[in-house]
């Protein structure tokens, strides 16, 4: 019997963190998958010396830097310039050309947008095409810190590894091992903190897109988003997700799949 009870408590300290972290941050850790999620605190609160959720809660509740990794940790800043390649070729030579046709001002949303690389790869494909000047783009994340990141623009080379020669060369310069990002691709985006799960989303965009993040998430959470997504965009906006999350039946949220992980609002 004692495995069962320890569990229990476990399960229960758990719990109530879930409950006072939501409380304190409007951040509803219950929407993500529990023992993925779970497992990942853990070991931030192990590495940090605590023996419970409850002691570890007290700790980010008045230190902000623990604060600050306990979101770095629950969020999966993993990033890099044009991931899947072939998918971000089909943006660039098919979508994005599609939608300036019917509009002379693009509006993107880069959600959950980590370090930025994936605004800035949306960037580059606008500028090389004549149209960051006149598009819009919103990127936005829920950790500060990698937002603090991506407004720094600043990569290791791991994260630069897929970027195309073309692009590579007009968009980043070399400081000792690291590459930064063009100030110019800088002024085309906005950077802004949003929940993603408890805060409102903007409407009217073109092309929205949201890439290796949804996987985390609940079945439930992720069809509330989906179709929160779906409203965001204009009619025959364009939905860009990732590798892992292709929508089975789009058609209940008011989309219809274009390519692969690429899902267009129905006029």
């Amino acid at each position: 019997m004692e495995p069962l009870q320890t569990s229990s408590l476990s399960d229960s300290d758990f719990a109530l963190f879930v409950k006072k972290v939501k409380e304190l941050t409007a951040i509803d850790l219950a929407q993500y998958k529990e023992a993925q999620m779970k497992r990942r605190l853990a070991t931030l609160r192990d590495k940090k010396g605590y023996a419970t959720f409850a002691d570890f809660f007290k700790a980010i509740q008045s230190d902000k830097g623990m604060m600050a990794e306990f979101l770095d940790r629950m969020t999966i800043n993993v990033s890099e310039f044009w991931r899947n390649p072939n998918r971000w070729s089909v943006l660039e030579s098919k979508f994005i050309p599609e939608l300036a046709s019917r509009t002379n001002r693009l509006k993107c949303w880069s959600a959950a947008c980590s370090t930025g690389e994936e605004p800035y790869t949306l960037a580059m494909i606008l500028d090389l095409q004549r149209l960051l000047g006149t598009s819009q783009i919103i990127a936005s994340d829920l950790d500060n810190n990698a937002l603090a990141r991506a407004k720094e623009g600043l990569y290791p080379d791991r994260s630069v590894k897929d970027v195309p020669p073309e692009y590579f060369n007009k968009y980043f310069t070399a400081e000792d091992t690291l590459f930064r990002i063009s100030p110019a691709l800088k002024r085309g985006i906005t950077f802004e903190r949003k929940n993603l799960l408890h805060d409102s989303y903007d409407s009217g965009f073109d092309l929205i897109i949201c890439r290796n993040v949804m996987i985390y998430f609940t079945e439930e959470a992720k069809r509330d988003m989906y179709h929160r997504f779906a409203q965001a965009l204009k009619p025959n906006g364009i939905l860009f997700v990732g590798s892992t999350e292709q929508i089975f039946s789009p058609g209940q949220y008011g989309l219809e799949s274009v390519d692969t992980f690429f899902y267009q609002r129905k006029a």
